[in-house]
């Protein structure tokens, strides 16, 4: 299979139903780009001084996978979790092995279509590499369904995000290939954008979307 097909392969679920039916203790199958302690640095300001555990925030995992920061954010206090994938296998498997855990809920829905979650209903969207995972062929020029997908996406974390919530994602592509995918028609941001890691890494960016704000008359 070429390194092409197998980018394509992301994209759907059976690919991750395989992979996340090996999975066989508690270390994630595949924890995309971070873990959360490289991301804290990020989180800090971001999330935990922004929109603090006190402040009982929904926070919504887009493509959430095996990874552990549900866990993580739980352990720090946050109890209002709600993790999205489209793999039943690693909604399963995850529902099972946080069984202990209150405040998280695992779903079986595709991201790009959210139909039970409402509108406005999310303080915090949560994104590490599920965006990623949808592109493949040229950066330059995306083919058709890259930017369909892409965009249904992005729509739909905007639309469920409440007026002044924020959709951090942690990507590993350049700045100026992914922000055209976030910058989709139907959606209007204000986006901060936040170099993660140094000289010895790749250079993974972090990013702060915000809806923008109605200019006062």
């Amino acid at each position: 299979m070429s390194p092409e097909e197998e980018l394509k392969r992301l994209a759907h679920p059976d690919y991750w139903d395989e992979r996340y039916a090996g999975s066989e203790s508690e270390k994630p199958t595949h924890e995309w780009f971070r873990t959360y302690t490289d991301l804290l640095p990020f989180l800090e300001p971001k999330l935990f001084q922004w929109r603090g555990p006190e402040t009982d925030p929904r926070i919504l995992h887009l493509g959430s996978g095996d990874s552990t920061i549900p866990r993580d954010l739980a352990e720090r206090g946050y109890a209002d979790q709600l993790c999205v994938d489209f793999s039943k296998v690693v909604v399963d498997l995850m529902t099972q092995r946080h069984a202990d855990i209150p405040g998280i809920r695992w779903s079986c829905a595709d991201v790009c279509n959210m139909y039970g979650i409402p509108s406005a209903s999310i303080d915090v969207a949560f994104d590490k590499g599920t965006l990623d995972a949808m592109i493949h062929g040229s950066p330059w020029s995306p083919p058709q369904d890259v930017l369909d997908r892409t965009a249904s996406y992005i729509r739909e974390v905007f639309r469920t995000l409440k007026d002044d919530g924020v959709f951090l994602y942690i990507t590993s592509r350049p700045r100026h290939f992914i922000t055209p995918r976030l910058n989709c028609e139907g959606v209007d941001w204000d986006i901060q954008v936040v170099i993660l890691g140094g000289e010895d890494c790749l250079p993974y960016h972090g990013f702060v979307l915000k809806k923008k704000r109605p200019a006062k008359d």
